[in-house]
């Protein structure tokens, strides 16, 4: 054999070379396509809608591998429902392709709750909405902000922000009514201007105009001697306010005696 190529001109035995080369590249390109199945396509089947196992079932039986790529959670959908499928239904790709899927999650996951506190009614819809939660019942309470949330309930009970609670729950919310709580005008008469501040604050009232003797140097510690509006009217019958309302007042350096208008009328019962 070794004498039989030797005895051969060199070029002989190139052009030979060359030509066996040629044979063993066609043949692997050939065996290529067996191989690798080229030029070979199938359509990818719809399974959005179904439920995993059988959308499993039905990609496998056609020669498509299959991988859940994602879960979420919808408490519209049945659990485990395949609702995004890629590649997209109906495309042309070639077999055994893995198909990868997004399925609806059986148990809905836990988040915090996010703060709706002082929120307007608009902004924590928004808010829930982002969260995954729904919006229950709306609730009024006498308050002078209106729409202002002044409580966030979860089934009838206030739920503190940052407790834990599954997504889609349904969250109440407490809203100012614009009113305000309607009570007896506070007697002020007496209390140096921070202790009356400070005691408006706590009934959800604010201090109006303030006007100084003009002995007075320091305000803070000034006493009131009159207010606007009084406690009681001409007839001696309670004043009555709203929160959100203000109260106006009189301050002296030197703590003053009440002086009671005898001819006034008796206070009603």
């Amino acid at each position: 054999m070794f004498r039989f190529i030797t005895s051969k001109p060199l070029w002989v035995n190139m052009l030979a070379g060359i030509v066996l080369l040629v044979l063993l590249l066609l043949l692997f390109l050939g065996s290529l396509d067996i191989i690798t199945r080229h030029g070979k396509t199938m359509k990818i089947p719809a399974v959005l809608g179904q439920n995993i196992d059988q959308a499993r079932k039905t990609l496998e039986s056609q020669g498509f591998e299959v991988q859940i790529q994602d879960s979420i959670y919808n408490d519209t959908l049945p659990p485990l429902q395949v609702i995004k499928q890629f590649p997209e239904p109906d495309n042309l790709v070639k077999v055994n392709r893995t198909v990868y899927l997004t399925i609806n999650r059986a148990i809905a996951p836990e988040i915090e709750m996010p703060n709706l506190l002082s929120m307007t009614f608009r902004n924590a819809e928004m808010v829930l909405a982002r969260y995954g939660l729904k919006l229950g019942d709306t609730v009024f309470r006498p308050d002078f902000a209106r729409n202002s949330v002044l409580d966030q309930q979860f089934k009838g009970a206030s739920i503190k922000p940052g407790t834990r609670i599954q997504q889609g729950s349904a969250i109440t919310l407490v809203l100012g009514n614009g009113v305000g709580i309607e009570f007896v005008v506070p007697d002020l008469f007496g209390l140096t201007y921070r202790e009356a501040r400070s005691a408006l604050s706590e009934s959800g009232l604010l201090i109006g105009s303030v006007v100084p003797d003009s002995d007075v140097q320091d305000t803070a510690n000034a006493y009131v001697y009159r207010q606007n509006p009084d406690r009681f009217d001409f007839e001696r019958k309670p004043n009555r306010i709203r929160q959100g309302q203000i109260i106006d007042v009189w301050l002296s350096a030197q703590k003053r005696e009440r002086i009671v208008d005898s001819s006034a009328r008796p206070l009603t019962p």
